[in-house]
C-alpha cells in the first residue's frame, strides 16, 4: 500500500464491509339441507360445475398477472442480488444462448496467475472503455473461479473468493467483490485488482459459484479539480477537496473499484485505508507492499487541493468516514 510519506506500519485487520444493498383467507362451514328432489340435486351439480370453471379461469388470470415482467428477480441480501431467470420461468420470451466456458481442471486452475493486488495478469485484456462510469453491478465468487479472455475463450487468471491485503506478516483476507464493466448472457466483464492497471477479464456468472449484486454508489476522482465526488443512485451525496499523486507519481486514471477497508490503529497517517483495484505506475513496490493505490486521510490539511502524494488519494477525515461505509466492489472512476 502506498502511504504517501511515512513508511506504513503493517496493516491490521480490515473492517468487514458489507458489499451493501427481504392469507390466510378465513374459512368456515356452510350448513345446508339435503335436496328433496332430483331436480334440486341436478341444479346443485350445475352450480358446482360453474363454480369450478370460474375458479379455473380465475387461477389462470392470477398466474398471468403475477408473472415477472423483467429478465431478473431481486432477492434480499447484502446488496440487491440479481438472479437470472431460466427459460422455464419465461417460456414465451426468446432466450439468448449462453456460451459455455472452457473446462478448467484443478491442475490448470492452480497454474493460473492470481488476480489479487499482489498478482500480475499479463494475458488479461485492457479495459475497452476506461472513461465510462460502470452501471453499479458487482460480482462475488464464492470459490476460486477462472476468468477468461472472452466468453468461451482461454482462461487467463483465477479470482480467489477472498483477497489477501496488507503487508507481511500482517496480511489479512477480505471477500472478493469485483466491479462489472459489461455483460453478455451468462457472462460479466470484471475489473481485476491485479497489475497491469486496467486489466479486465470475462467471468462466467451462470453458476451458483458467483453472486451478482448491485451497489447504488459511484466514486469519481477529478484529478485536475482535486475533487472526489460520491454519487448515490445517480445523485451527488458528497463532494470533497482532495490531494492526488504528484508529478512523476501520478494517481492512475481509469476505472477501478473499492477493494476493501483496512483498519490500522497504529498508523501515523490514517487509521483506515481503502485500497483500490489499481496500482502506482511509478512504484512497483512501496513500504513492503505491492504499490496498491489507496484512499486515506492525512494528518495535515495543506495537502488537500494539491498534487503531493505518491499516487494515493488523500481525503479529509469526514470524507473517509463516509466512504468507509461504502461497500466493496463499488466502482471508482478516476479522470
Amino acid at each position: 500500500m502506498i502511504d504517501d510519506g511515512d513508511q506504513p506500519r503493517p496493516l491490521g485487520q480490515g473492517d468487514e464491509q458489507p458489499a451493501t444493498t427481504g392469507p390466510k383467507t378465513p374459512s368456515g362451514e356452510r350448513s345446508f339441507e339435503a335436496p328433496r328432489t332430483e331436480t334440486r340435486r341436478t341444479t346443485a351439480l350445475m352450480i358446482l360445475g360453474a363454480l369450478v370453471v370460474v375458479a379455473v379461469l380465475a387461477a389462470a388470470l392470477i398466474s398471468q398477472v403475477a408473472r415477472p415482467s423483467t429478465l431478473t428477480t431481486l432477492r434480499a441480501g447484502p446488496l440487491a442480488e440479481a438472479t437470472p431467470l431460466t427459460a422455464s420461468d419465461l417460456p414465451d420470451i426468446e432466450q439468448t444462448q449462453i456460451v459455455s466456458p472452457r473446462p478448467v481442471s484443478s491442475e490448470q486452475l492452480a497454474a493460473l496467475p492470481q488476480a489479487t493486488t499482489f498478482g500480475t495478469t499479463s494475458a488479461a485484456p485492457l479495459d475497452p472503455a476506461p472513461d465510462r462510469a460502470p452501471a453499479g453491478k458487482v460480482a462475488r465468487p464464492a470459490v476460486a473461479v477462472p476468468v477468461f479472455v472472452e466468453p468461451g475463450g482461454e482462461p487467463i487468471a483465477v479470482v480467489p473468493a477472498r483477497q489477501p491485503l496488507g503487508i507481511d506478516p500482517n496480511v489479512v483476507q477480505s471477500d472478493t467483490w469485483l466491479s462489472i464493466l459489461d455483460e453478455r448472457p451468462g457472462w460479466a466483464l470484471v475489473a481485476l485488482p491485479s497489475r497491469p492497471n486496467a486489466s479486465v477479464a470475462w467471468m462466467f456468472t451462470d453458476t451458483p459459484d458467483v453472486t451478482i449484486s448491485t451497489t447504488p454508489y459511484l466514486i469519481t476522482v477529478d484529478r485536475a479539480a482535486f475533487e472526489l465526488t460520491l454519487s448515490t443512485d445517480g445523485a451527488v451525496t458528497g463532494r470533497w477537496k482532495v490531494g492526488v499523486g504528484k508529478p512523476g507519481a501520478i494517481t492512475p486514471a481509469g476505472r477501478t473499484f473499492l477493494l476493501a477497508a483496512l483498519r490500522d490503529e497504529k498508523s501515523a497517517f490514517s487509521k483506515v485505508v481503502l485500497p483500490l483495484g489499481a496500482h502506482s505506475d511509478t512504484h512497483q513496490t512501496y513500504g513492503g507492499g505491492p504499490g496498491t493505490v489507496g484512499v486515506h486521510t492525512w494528518p495535515t490539511t495543506d495537502v488537500y487541493g494539491t498534487a503531493s502524494s505518491d499516487g494515493c488519494v488523500r481525503v479529509p477525515p469526514e470524507a473517509l468516514q463516509v466512504l468507509t461505509d461504502v461497500p466493496s466492489g463499488t466502482p471508482v472512476l478516476i479522470k
